[in-house]
């Protein structure tokens, strides 16, 4: 017997019988040789660790562009916080913890430079739209490894396409995620706005702080506690009423106060033009693309996809340079 033979049948024994289970997978886009010491999920992750896009989510913006400060959160210490509460979560209810981590970790690999204002902007722009969700599962199935992909598991695939809102994910697991993204950036967001003088902790209605704290940490403590208190041992991730409300109030005003506010996106006009610019650039001129995308086109990609896949993949710092060198004069910038 294989290490990942015993170490799934550990998890048969061990986990909730509403887990995900290793051996119960219903397998990859291509067969794949299977590890003698990782289990699929586990293997999931190394490769989503180990992917250029999860490398780029550092020179990402998460909510605030340019920020002056080394302490606000990128796309990736973004990442890192949900995959960290999703954990915490999922050990709690005995779930499948090397599932929620891959999921979290994967979940943004498609996200834009300059954050929603980036994705705002290639939406407008492309005929066919533009969704970090889909556009992540893109970048594992179709855009890593010179266009291999990383060739994921359903589970994995299935938690990163469902981690929004909207998303209904199959398994436990991905609920866990969809929620542990919420809570993150409900209190990351607000640390950070804290950080940059826009909100101060009184601001946020006595109505949620009675019932959810008056802290970030505590805010996130109450949501991590109520999570694993209503949903132990049941076939579902849920809140209890109270807090699921509290939740939806503080995101409210989160959209109100900070992520609608003029003074934290007062650049974010100029990054939308910024990416608009650079796709009609290269709907103009589509030789400009580095080969690994032209080979996408030569195999039959739409043109606007793979534009979009070109510039939805830059980081902040590489959007902001290639606009330079196409449209600012080399004097101007010494």
């Amino acid at each position: 017997m294989t290490i990942r033979e015993s170490l799934e049948l550990r998890e048969k024994e061990y986990l909730s019988p509403y887990a995900s289970l290793n051996m119960a997978s219903k397998g990859r886009l291509k067969p794949e040789v299977e590890c003698d010491i990782r289990p699929a999920f586990q293997r999931d992750r190394d490769k989503i660790l180990h992917c250029k896009a999860f490398r780029r989510l550092k020179d990402k913006t998460q909510v605030f562009l340019s920020p002056e400060g080394d302490h606000y959160r990128t796309r990736l210490t973004h990442t890192l916080e949900v995959s960290q509460n999703a954990r915490t979560i999922a050990k709690a209810l005995k779930l499948n913890e090397d599932l929620v981590e891959a999921i979290a970790l994967g979940h943004d690999l498609g996200h834009t430079p300059f954050g929603h204002a980036g994705e705002r902007a290639l939406n407008r722009v492309c005929p066919i739209g533009f969704e970090h969700s889909q556009q992540s599962l893109r970048t594992v199935d179709r855009l890593e490894r010179g266009g291999q992909g990383l060739n994921l598991t359903f589970e994995v695939r299935d938690g990163i396409l469902n981690h929004q809102t909207i998303g209904k994910p199959h398994t436990l697991e991905g609920k866990v995620v969809r929620l542990s993204d919420k809570i993150s950036y409900i209190h990351h967001d607000m640390d950070d706005a804290v950080r940059a003088g826009i909100l101060k902790e009184e601001d946020v209605p006595k109505e949620i702080r009675d019932v959810i704290g008056c802290t970030p940490s505590e805010r996130l403590d109450h949501f991590v506690h109520d999570i694993v208190t209503n949903s132990m041992g049941k076939n579902d991730i849920c809140m209890s009423e109270p807090i699921a409300d509290a939740m939806k109030k503080m995101r409210q005003f989160m959209f109100e106060n900070v992520y609608q506010n003029p003074v934290a996106k007062s650049e974010e006009g100029k990054a939308e033009m910024l990416m608009e610019t650079l796709y009609s650039h290269f709907m103009k001129n589509i030789d400009d693309l580095p080969e690994e995308f032209l080979n996408l086109l030569s195999e039959g990609e739409p043109r606007e996809q793979v534009i979009c896949d070109y510039v939805g993949a830059m980081t902040d710092r590489f959007a902001i340079a290639v606009y330079e060198e196409i449209y600012i004069p080399k004097s101007w910038t010494l």
